[in-house]
């Protein structure tokens, strides 16, 4: 019997490995940002019929199921899913070997096909055997759980056990395409088949071919923190992996110290990008002597546009879903279509907060709305910064404030901040309604960018490597405010798309916080409040000036033609 694979195997040439990747919203096999814009990258080649395969892990318990407590905090569940419930399984095995056991691997299936016919096939690679030994088994089970020993499993799983899957597929890959340094045990899987002959030595320390595999590997980071990369110690790395490879050469490739995967990843790739101009330099800075591309990440429009805003594009761009760039012409639409639109849009948000957290918003005040991972630099509280200050503005102009976002279960800072906020929440409940919204995932974003008045973004500077929910929201009409970060420094136009938080250089919090105040007081909301024209106006150009340049469409057209093509 046919494999449903069959035809896809034999043109397929690009694969692309994503410990996460949200390629249903009702699989969890993704955290965060990094899996929503691997989902995206996968609509976009099916839309674009790119030949490109896409690999992960099944994560059956899956990263995350939040619930907050009476008192704020934030409680963590398992998040479980069945693989048989959504994905095919495949006829294949292979093995990797971690702590001197046979750990096989299994995979699963899963089509993405776009409205014109055309689909991807992702992989997701799965322990959960009888085969294997049972401390063996649940090493694919928690995204990003366990300790670092766990966590170097599951990166050898991903790189090595998906380079192999990949060829007990059938698939003949020319590149290799790492989002994020998880997947770097991947070139190293290459190079052990690629040591040169000692007539090819030329003295050098490294036996192997490593400029023919830096030819087939591209390596996108998206972490301009320092302790974002992952690192392991060497003796964890020799226990774990045994002799996959030499550490003395592993030291040459990853660092003296520690096996640093983002190190090893810019050594084995000859194509290296940030996902936005300024990461670009700021990785660029992090990591010396490197050449780093910049390609700014962009968001899967079909995917985030509201239904009400997909029959408005519909009406002045029929190709929109296809070619995004069409949405230049938004700035066509109907003011009264664009607001019953967006009216539609708040009415569903409004009733999701109540819905889940009990607060009652009204629908003739502007909504403030804040989505992120909770953690320390993208300053959750930073418009908590002054409660008074607060008071005093909404006593002027009234306005409303929803917010939602997961904690890392290790993060206790995250944490904390999720307790503040609800704290905060409580002493402003009679004079700012905030609602923080708990289950954060892609369903939720997808109410939340079409039904805010108003994006906020408030990162640390330069720690935003990109950030995609602000390109969602302005494809729905949503002006941004945002610190002048990731992909906000390329989009920003004052008073146009929305507004800067500080200046372009690097700002204390309090400043920050003084600016933000200023802008909402002055600016922002009595704009909304006192002139409805000049703000359906900014909607519109948010569509026609982001919504027309900030997607996936255009970002894998530039990896296609600058790093595949290549």
């Amino acid at each position: 019997m046919p494999s449903p694979l069959d035809s896809l195997v034999r043109h397929t040439r690009v694969a692309y490995l994503s410990m996460e990747i949200a390629f249903d919203p009702k699989v969890p096999t993704y955290a965060g940002g990094l899996g929503v814009l691997a989902g995206d990258t996968a609509r976009s080649c099916a839309d674009l019929e790119l030949p490109v395969v896409f690999v992960t892990l099944a994560s059956r318990e899956g990263y995350l199921r939040q619930e907050i407590s009476p008192e704020g905090e934030q409680v963590d569940h398992p998040d479980p899913w069945d693989p048989a419930s959504r994905t095919t399984p495949l006829g294949a095995m292979v093995a990797v070997r971690l702590e001197g056991r046979t750990v096989w691997i299994r995979p699963w299936l899963y089509l993405h096909a776009c409205p014109l016919g055309s689909c991807v096939p992702v992989i997701l690679l799965d322990t959960r055997l009888e085969d294997n030994d049972p401390a063996d088994r649940g090493i694919t089970d928690r995204l990003y759980g366990g300790d670092e020993a766990l966590r170097l499993k599951q990166e050898a799983v991903l790189g090595i056990g998906g380079e192999r899957m990949l060829r007990a597929l059938g698939f003949e890959i020319e590149t290799w395409h790492l989002n994020e340094g998880h997947a770097a045990l991947l070139p190293l899987a290459l190079l052990r088949r690629r040591r040169l002959p000692p007539d090819r030595l030329g003295g050098g320390p490294l036996h192997y071919d490593i400029e023919e595999v830096r030819e087939r590997c591209i390596f996108t980071t998206h972490t301009p923190v320092e302790a974002g990369h992952d690192r392991f110690p060497y003796p964890l790395v020799e226990r774990i992996l045994g002799d996959f490879f030499e550490i003395d050469q592993l030291r040459l490739l990853a660092g003296a110290e520690a096996l640093n995967m983002t190190r090893l990843a810019l050594s084995l790739s000859g194509w290296v990008n940030g996902v936005a101009s300024r990461h670009a330099d700021t990785a660029r800075r992090m990591f010396p002597g490197y050449r780093i591309h910049a390609v700014t990440n962009g968001v899967h429009v079909p995917t985030w546009a509201h239904p009400a805003f997909r029959r408005l594009f519909q009406a002045v761009a029929p190709e929109w879903a296809h070619d995004p760039d069409m949405l230049l012409r938004a700035d066509r639409l109907p003011d009264e279509a664009v607001w019953a639109a967006h009216e539609e849009a708040k009415a569903e948000l409004i009733e999701e907060a109540r819905r889940r957290c009990g607060v009652a918003l009204r629908p003739d005040l502007p909504v403030l709305a804040f989505a992120r991972r909770m953690t320390g630099y993208k300053r959750p509280d930073l418009l908590f910064a002054d409660p008074a200050r607060l008071r005093d503005i909404a006593a002027r102009h009234p306005f409303q404030v929803v917010v939602a976002g997961k904690a890392h279960p290790q993060d206790g800072q995250g944490k904390a901040l999720i307790r503040r906020i609800h704290e905060h929440a409580r002493a402003l409940r009679d004079a700012v309604p905030v609602a923080f919204l708990p289950g954060y995932d892609m369903a939720l974003a997808k109410v939340m960018v079409a039904g805010a008045d108003l994006w906020l973004n408030t990162p640390l500077p330069p720690l935003e490597a990109s950030g995609t929910s602000g390109m969602k929201a302005a494809l729905n009409g949503v002006p941004n405010c945002s610190v002048l970060d990731g992909w906000w420094v390329e989009a920003w136009e004052e008073g146009i798309t929305g507004w800067a938080i500080g200046g372009e250089a690097a700002a204390a919090d309090g400043e920050h916080a003084r600016d933000l105040y200023h802008k909402l007081e002055t600016t922002i909301l009595p704009l909304w409040h006192g002139d409805r024209a000049r703000w359906i106006w900014m909607m519109k150009q948010s569509i026609a000036r982001v919504g027309s340049r900030f997607h996936s469409q255009r970002m894998m057209r530039r990896y296609a033609a600058e790093a595949y093509l290549r």
